[in-house]
């Protein structure tokens, strides 16, 4: 019969399986560790550059804010007040298409005499806030007054008259200029096509 006695003092271990099974799972949580970390810092770094960023848009905003208030305070003087709703009002004609100025220019050509061109146009609202033209137009004296009437003949404007009359321009050929306002009146919008009836089909009949 054979007998095995351990005289160590301590029992037996495997050391190195157990630093082996140990060893991996230490070397894999210190890799997550790490990455777990780099994420952190990342997104920290990130996090701050984004706030910087949302500091500089906030300023620029305020800025414009008080710019647009100082706009608003300067405007609402009664000084200025008739020009701000003057403004607002052409606005919301050109943004309704009331206002089209190709079709301004249009009329403007069909009226317009040989010998004379257009050299600015201005809009404005008078008393009864109608669309008045200022207008300044170079050219033969002769055709400058023949344009003052053809416009109070036209359909499309009333009330003309020449406001004031000055010599050309030297060199640029013209004999004279001259400021013509005139209420404008545009044409009205067309109204919507009606939309199309659906037809109806009569059944079939089936075959007997």
């Amino acid at each position: 019969m054979r007998l095995d006695i351990n005289l160590a003092s301590q029992p037996y271990e495997d050391a190195r399986q157990f630093w082996m099974r140990w060893g991996t799972a230490l070397a894999v949580a210190a890799i997550l560790t790490l990455a777990l970390l780099t994420v952190t810092v990342t997104d920290w770094f990130a996090a701050r550059r984004d706030h910087a960023q949302i500091a500089v848009l906030r300023t620029q905003i305020a800025q414009r804010d008080r710019t647009r208030q100082q706009a608003e305070n300067f405007l609402s003087q009664p000084s200025n007040r008739t020009t701000r709703d003057q403004s607002q009002f052409l606005n919301e004609l050109i943004e309704r298409k009331s206002l089209s100025w190709t079709h301004v220019l249009e009329d403007l050509e069909k009226v317009m005499p040989s010998r004379v061109h257009l050299v600015s146009i201005h809009p404005e609202l008078d008393a009864d806030n109608q669309l008045t033209l200022k207008m300044v137009v170079a050219g033969d004296r002769d055709r400058a007054l023949e344009l003052a009437h053809r416009m109070e003949d036209s359909r499309h404007f009333a009330q003309t008259y020449v406001e004031a009359e000055a010599p050309a321009t030297s060199g640029s050929g013209d004999s004279v200029q001259f400021a013509i306002d005139g209420i404008y009146i545009p044409a009205p919008a067309p109204a919507p096509a009606p939309a199309p009836t659906p037809k109806t089909e009569a059944p079939k009949r089936s075959a007997s």
